[in-house]
């Protein structure tokens, strides 16, 4: 067993908001460090406070357990802050399919709403959007309306690590 093997089990692992996301690919499971048997995970929330981390926790433990781990050992840490920039190309595509827009590019930091502003349509591509409401169902959603294809969609909100 390696750290590859145990991320390949974990890619299973979805969040349960957007399920066609795994934990891997939103950057939630920030290490593995496996020393002889014993498996230890470090996972990160997207917010403080996050009501889905014991769930993807016992997840993460479920998983590695039928795969034959004894006792893994998962810890969810705030070492790191996490970052919309921990999501994978992968995961990026997953959210726009699911018909969420990605956060925009990478290392931006919600300094001023005007980013939040301007999302790509994840149904047609138009720019040509606005936005509803930075508040959508969850902490790390807006809510957004797109002009062109007349559909209301959500962004996964951008956001930085704190420096």
């Amino acid at each position: 067993m390696n750290k590859n093997t145990v991320l390949g089990w974990l890619e299973v692992v979805k969040d349960p908001e957007i399920p066609v996301l795994s934990l891997i690919d939103l950057g939630v499971i920030t290490d593995v460090v496996i020393e002889g048997q014993h498996v230890r995970v470090e996972m990160t929330p997207t917010f403080v406070g996050c009501p889905a981390m014991d769930y993807m926790r016992k997840e993460v433990i479920d998983v590695l357990n039928a795969h034959g781990v004894q006792s893994p050992e998962v810890n969810v840490t705030l070492k790191q802050s996490w970052s919309s920039d921990h999501i994978s190309a992968k995961g990026r595509e997953a959210l726009k399919k699911f018909g969420l827009a990605p956060p925009p590019g990478l290392n931006h930091v919600i300094e001023d709403i005007e980013i939040l502003e301007h999302a790509v349509c994840p149904r047609c591509s138009s720019t040509n959007t606005v936005m509803r409401s930075p508040f959508g169902p969850t902490l790390c959603r807006s809510l957004h309306f797109c002009n062109d294809c007349k559909e209301a969609f959500e962004q996964f909100k951008p956001l930085g690590e704190a420096h």
